[in-house]
């Protein structure tokens, strides 16, 4: 029988009266990719952190094969701020530094004791290779500047110096606590390809659906104290678990109409429950214990109504920015529209952030101005915006911006209810704010974001340490948001699900507006840069601005042109939805099915033709 290389067995994890999970076992074996969900504050950091060494359990036990190598990815790793990058990789603790700072004291040693077997080890782990190969991965995380401090680095590039030392020693089992926090889009899409052709065994946490999707092979829920196991992705997951779900809902409800009955038995037969009857009363108080279950309800229903926003929103004019020879923008203007949704992506260091706080009016442009409509009333969920009194009560919080919400429809309710409908019980609102756990502190300050009825709402990476399900709800009342929308995530799911149009940071002040969400910006790079490779002579692409005043005019051609292509790539959409719905329905004939299949990818090359040509034609001034 194979050994697996972990197995843990009745752990049980509490924090006074706070049972995190009880007595959960499961195991993973070579070759298994695993993913943990769970609710905010049911303990996945902490389980990590168990399993890692680092933090105590209650009972139970956690067994590793032995000599298993074993590293773990932290979600907000620290470093001595004085290291530079290269001495970062030397300061984690594992194997490979131990054995070579084991060396080193061998060789500083007289006698040099033991160094036979020492130079058989380092062959063995590959230690003379170690900082060559950190090297290399940190080239290969956009991290060149070897002697910069720690104390220099932003958060995206400290999570990539620590990414680097978990992947240096290649070990046989990763542990990785949220991996794609502060990484931007190329940096998660290279670690999941990484992790995708590598042989990996895996556990890990992450609120990435793509990335849970395109790399697990299985998933661990963790339930109401309890473990559930999935064979299979997330898109699996979501399925089987509504199974469960449902099955569960029928247990409870035969259980809760056979307890009538069996209650009506009790209440009237109390001679009978002294000594015949025996084994049916113990049924009974087995049936009561299922009867009285609950189901908890994790929708985050958020309701609240947005507040009335005018046609005029803001308007950005000839706006410039820049820190020393980093532009950030240039020249840039832009007119926001009624009910609009715009999404943000860029590396770290393009100035998605400094964007988002021009229009706030915290940092103050160079040159130009920014005109907000009278009417307009942000709501700004910011980073850096977890600035609660430790000390306060959860109710305190809220309480502290209103008693009552208006939902509209003359409909209100309390500071109490509108935290139950954000998963904050009422033991847990009573709590003090420093016992939360990072997902539950964020969520309460969407809560506080929230509740102030904004008609305008800033999200600055909002889906940071947010667990799924309050994600899946977020993406819902965005969706049916009646206002404007400003997204900066690196979070795909969440982009494809929320925004209308991308702004696109490419750095120094290059802008570009595109019309689609981050999967469609996505397949339309992937096209582009296709299209280039193929091409004899590579051209240089030409700098596209938003809203620039360009030499050249759009001739009337080009604007009917722009206009008929509109509507083309619409109807082509349109005829590829129908074309995906027929070949899924199981209703087509042979000859059908095969004509259909012949005309999708023709459809798709056309929109992928067209979308180009718009795209050319967009950056000519109207």
């Amino acid at each position: 029988m194979t050994v697996p290389y972990l197995q843990i067995d009745n752990l049980t994890k509490s924090f006074g009266d706070l049972v995190l999970f009880e007595n959960i076992s499961f195991g993973i074996a070579e070759g298994q990719r695993v993913g943990l969900i769970a609710k905010n504050g049911s303990g996945k950091t902490t389980l990590l952190n168990i399993i890692a060494g680092k933090e105590g359990y209650d009972s139970g036990s956690i067994v590793f094969r032995r000599d298993l190598r074993v590293d773990y990815l932290e979600q907000d790793p620290q470093y001595p701020e004085e290291l530079t990058v290269l001495e970062a990789c030397f300061h984690h603790g594992n194997s490979t530094v131990e054995l070579i700072k084991e060396y080193e004291r061998c060789m500083e040693t007289e006698g040099h004791p033991g160094l036979e077997d020492l130079l058989v080890r380092m062959d063995h782990e590959k230690a003379w290779e170690y900082e060559q190969k950190a090297k290399q991965i940190l080239s290969q995380l956009k991290i060149r500047n070897f002697d910069q401090k720690v104390k220099q680095l932003s958060g995206g590039q400290l999570k990539r110096v620590a990414l680097a030392n978990a992947l240096i020693t290649e070990p046989e089992l990763l542990i990785l606590d949220e991996p794609t926090n502060h990484l931007d889009l190329d940096m998660t899409e290279w670690l999941e390809d990484y992790l995708r052709r590598t042989n990996l065994s895996l556990l890990m946490v992450t609120h990435d659906r793509y990335f849970l999707d395109r790399v697990c092979s299985e998933i661990i829920e963790i339930d109401n104290r309890q473990v559930y196991q999935y064979k299979g992705n997330y898109s699996y997951y979501l399925e089987k678990r509504q199974e469960r779900i449902d099955a569960k809902s029928v247990e409870i409800e035969r259980a809760n109409n056979l307890y009538r009955t069996e209650l009506d038995w009790m209440r009237r037969m109390p001679q009978a429950r002294g000594h015949k009857a025996r084994y049916r009363e113990e049924a009974f108080y087995e049936l009561e214990k299922v009867a009285k279950q609950r189901l908890r309800n994790d929708n985050v229903k958020l309701e609240v109504k947005a507040s009335y926003i005018g046609s005029k929103i803001f308007e950005a004019d000839h706006l410039f920015k820049s820190f020393g020879d980093l532009k950030i923008l240039d020249d840039f203007s832009y007119i926001f529209s009624r009910y609009e949704k715009m999404g943000i992506v860029g590396n770290n260091g393009t100035g998605k952030s400094t964007f988002i706080k021009i229009l706030m009016g915290q940092v103050q442009p160079d040159s130009g101005t920014v005109d907000i409509g009278e009417t307009v009333r942000f709501g700004y969920y910011s980073q850096d915006g977890l600035q609660f009194d430790e000390q306060m009560k959860v109710i305190d919080v809220i309480q502290d911006i209103a008693e009552v919400i208006e939902l509209g429809n003359g409909k209100k309710l309390t500071a109490s209810q509108f935290l139950q409908h954000f998963l904050f019980t009422p033991e847990t609102q009573h709590s003090y704010v420093y016992k939360l756990s990072g997902g539950e502190r964020r969520r309460l300050y969407l809560c506080t974001v929230l509740m102030r009825n904004p008609n305008f709402l800033v999200l600055d990476e909002p889906t940071n340490d947010l667990d799924i399900i309050t994600l899946n709800v977020l993406e819902e009342y965005l969706q049916n948001f009646k206002g404007c929308v400003i997204v900066v995530s690196h979070d795909r799911y969440f982009m494809d699900k929320v925004v209308d149009h991308l702004m696109v940071f490419n750095g120094q002040g290059d802008i570009r507006d595109f019309p689609g969400n981050y999967s469609d910006y996505r397949d339309w790079k992937e096209v582009k840069a296709q299209k280039e490779k193929e091409a004899e002579k590579p051209q240089e692409e030409k700098t596209a601005r938003v809203r620039l005043n360009d030499k050249r005019k759009m001739s009337f051609k080009e604007k009917r042109e722009f206009e008929q292509l509109e509507k083309d790539i619409a109807e082509l959409e349109s005829e590829k939805a129908q074309i995906e719905e027929l070949l899924c329905s199981g209703t087509l004939s042979v000859d059908e099915l095969t004509e259909k299949s012949k005309r999708l990818p023709e459809v798709n090359d056309l929109i992928d033709e067209k979308t180009m040509r718009w795209l050319e034609l967009s950056e000519i001034e109207s």
